[in-house]
């Protein structure tokens, strides 16, 4: 009863977006929803793998599950399991120990698959480049279908680089 009480009395203390952001997520979302309609049926599944981030691209790809972006209502939805997915939403450069497994999530998903690299690393390898634990991008262990740049990007870009995938099937 405490908590609800103090819940009650502090209220929301989120901030608005501001309009041009709010514009730009109902603009994408739009054509989301409409190519998920059209070509997935009205749900498109993401598996998100980490091949050895920093975690920062995946703290935006969070962000688009949470209240104001909320990626759900455009018809994503994310899973624990590649057997399920349509796409494969990879960040980081790939590190020797997370070849294996990456190439083995790639299999795992069924045709037809997107592959989508995130980050500038998944894109390149990012300050890590290849070294001796680090392949590079993501593209030296499976084929990936579009990169999304940025250290870390935005959840818009996330959003247009998801749009762009599912577009060009």
């Amino acid at each position: 009863m405490k908590i609800l009480k103090q819940i009650l009395r502090t209220g929301i203390v989120t901030e608005p977006l501001q309009s041009e952001v709010s514009a730009e997520i109902r603009d994408v979302g739009a054509k989301l929803d409409e190519v998920i309609r059209k070509r997935f049926r009205g749900s498109l599944t993401i598996r998100q793998v980490d091949a050895g981030s920093c975690n920062g691209c995946e703290l935006e790809i969070h962000a688009i599950n949470n209240p104001i972006y909320n990626c759900e209502q455009f018809g994503i939805h994310f899973t624990a399991s590649p057997r399920f997915a349509d796409m494969l939403l990879v960040t980081g450069p790939v590190t020797r120990n997370m070849e294996i497994a990456l190439r083995r999530t790639y299999n795992s998903t069924p045709p037809p698959k997107l592959v989508v690299a995130v980050g500038d690393c998944g894109c390149n390898g990012g300050i890590f480049g290849e070294t001796y634990a680090s392949l590079g991008g993501i593209d030296k262990v499976i084929p990936v279908d579009v990169y999304i740049p940025g250290c870390p990007p935005t959840p818009i870009a996330l959003l247009n680089g998801i749009l762009r995938a599912v577009g060009s099937r």
